[in-house]
């Protein structure tokens, strides 16, 4: 049978791979975007504001190296004395340091050979170093021990360290802690003669807090324009993201509250951007539900005036039988009575199945199907159930060994094929025949259905396919047909991605010898 034509599902295709970037989206690029510049800017303020600090602190180290160079050579010049073996006058290096005009944001010491100080530039500047002075005592109170100060033990021990290094002929460059826990930036340079090492110089800068406040001072700006980005970009988002969804929301909720059948945002409509892609699909997709609301409510009126007509025939022919006794006319009676009931059934089921056409097609997965088979299958059907006299029906093609493979449904596919031979019987004369004809090539399968009937008339090849199309030629019987038969086999070919359309076969003499339907599907290979 056709269910032997079916084979098993292809595999799944594999999920697309997900992104990281944002391809083609033009809101989550200016999202990621917007929020990378504000951090961008504070990056590179920082490296900014560290380059320049470094430079300031290297710089003002090599003034302090160039000063102490300075002042080490006229120490070794004007205040060492001995040969062969020299000596530092300690007095006259302290009288040439006052001499010296040395910046009071520095301080210079000086270390004999033996690391003990010598002159302090602060001493004879007169600069004195305070500190608050404890509490006074109250009477008959103890005097209470001095206090350890670790910030001065570490920093007195930073500067020994620096001062032996020094004294090792080593020219020392760096920052370092000061007695008071400020930074200082410190320059210990060696004063020797030859290779004897004879004191040490020692220059101080303090200022190295006030150069970090500036750089933090400096650094507000870059601060400020982050935050106003960061701001910026927030507002641009709600208003080009947060406001636009909000306000499909509400439309949707209108559409709902209003019973309307359509959403209309025409200015986000014209967006090039994921929202304008969201409207124009809520539009969309509202108009398509639309007018499939439409479709059914004209199918709703189709078929009750399709229903009111075998019922008035029915009641018409009941009311007249009580009044009619016996005889041909109670005959004549009886019969239309059962072809209008078989017709109202035709038609009941016809309806039934147009109905739940959609359903059936969405829920069936497509599948290979040798679609030879499957209308060979149907052709033996009926050559099986022909009665003497009933129009034949015969399978030309294809050619031995050639499958015609389609991706489809079964069960609908086998309706399109039993509904264009139903129609083609019908129309035929006694003992005429249907011919069903396959072929494929340039990957299109093709059946074509012919009759040796009436044919169509030019104007309704294309209205035969419409619902409820029953206009039937002279001679032929009435009341056969339901006039959905034509309408459900477009509506599930086109669904396979094919084409139906009707044509009129001709004779030799020009004359109309029959009708032709012929339907393409794409075929299917492997």
């Amino acid at each position: 049978m056709a269910s032997d034509t079916a084979i098993a599902n292809p595999e799944p295709e594999a999920p697309p791979r997900r992104r990281l970037w944002p391809r083609g989206s033009r809101l989550g690029r200016l999202i990621i975007a917007l929020n990378f510049l504000g951090l961008a800017i504070l990056v590179i303020g920082a490296l900014t504001l560290n380059e320049m600090r470094r430079g300031l602190v290297n710089a003002r180290i090599d003034s302090l190296i160039t000063q102490g160079e300075w002042v080490a050579r006229i120490i070794d010049e004007a205040a060492t004395v001995g040969e062969p073996e020299p000596a530092l006058q300690p007095e006259r290096a302290a009288r040439l340091l006052q001499l010296l005009h040395l910046p009071r944001s520095q301080r210079v010491r000086l270390f004999d050979g033996a690391g003990r100080q010598i002159a302090d530039s602060y001493d004879v500047a007169d600069r004195v170093d305070w500190k608050p002075l404890p509490p006074a005592r109250k009477p008959g109170q103890k005097a209470r021990p001095p206090e350890r100060n670790p910030t001065g033990e570490r920093a007195a021990r930073a500067l020994k360290a620096e001062i032996d290094a020094a004294l090792r002929g080593e020219q020392v460059r760096g920052r370092r802690i000061g007695e008071g826990g400020e930074q200082l930036v410190s320059v210990s340079l060696p004063i020797q003669r030859v290779r004897a090492v004879l004191g040490v110089l020692t220059l101080e800068a303090g200022d190295v807090d006030s150069i970090i406040a500036a750089e933090r001072a400096a650094l507000i700006p870059f601060i400020l324009i982050a935050v106003g980005v960061t701001t910026l970009s927030s507002f641009l988002i709600y208003a080009l993201v947060a406001r636009p969804v909000l306000r499909l929301a509400r439309a949707a909720d209108r559409v709902q509250q209003a019973r309307a059948r359509s959403i209309s945002m025409p200015d986000l409509a014209k967006r090039q951007d994921e929202i304008g892609d969201l409207t124009r699909s809520l539009e969309q997709m509202t108009d398509s539900l639309s007018e499939r609301m439409d479709a059914i409510e004209r199918f709703a009126a189709d078929v009750a005036h399709e229903i009111r007509n075998p019922l008035t025939s029915i009641r018409s022919a009941v009311e007249t039988l009580d009044l009619v006794g016996d005889g041909p006319a109670r005959q004549r009676l009886t019969s239309i009575l059962k072809q209008d009931v078989g017709r109202l059934d035709r038609l009941v089921t016809d309806i039934a199945n147009a109905s739940r056409l959609d359903a059936e097609l969405s829920r069936d997965e497509p599948r290979r199907i040798d679609l030879a088979r499957l209308i060979g299958d149907i052709v033996h059907v009926y050559g099986a159930s022909a009665t003497p006299g009933a129009v034949a029906v015969r399978i030309i093609g294809p050619d031995a060994g050639e499958t015609l493979a389609v991706a489809g449904r079964e069960g609908p596919l086998g309706q399109v094929f039993r509904n264009l031979i139903d129609n083609a019987r019908s129309f035929s004369p006694p003992g005429g025949e249907v011919r069903v004809t396959l072929s494929g090539g340039r990957g299109k399968v093709e059946v074509a259905v012919e009759d040796d009937g009436p044919g169509i008339p030019p104007d309704n090849l294309e209205t035969v396919f419409e619902r409820f199309y029953t206009s039937r030629p002279k001679g032929t019987a009435f009341g056969g047909n339901s006039g959905l038969g034509l309408s459900i086999a477009r509506q599930i070919v086109e669904a396979h991605g094919g084409e139906i359309h009707a044509e009129n076969r001709l004779g030799p003499d020009g004359a109309i010898g029959g009708a032709r339907f012929l339907v393409r599907l794409p075929e299917r290979g492997g």
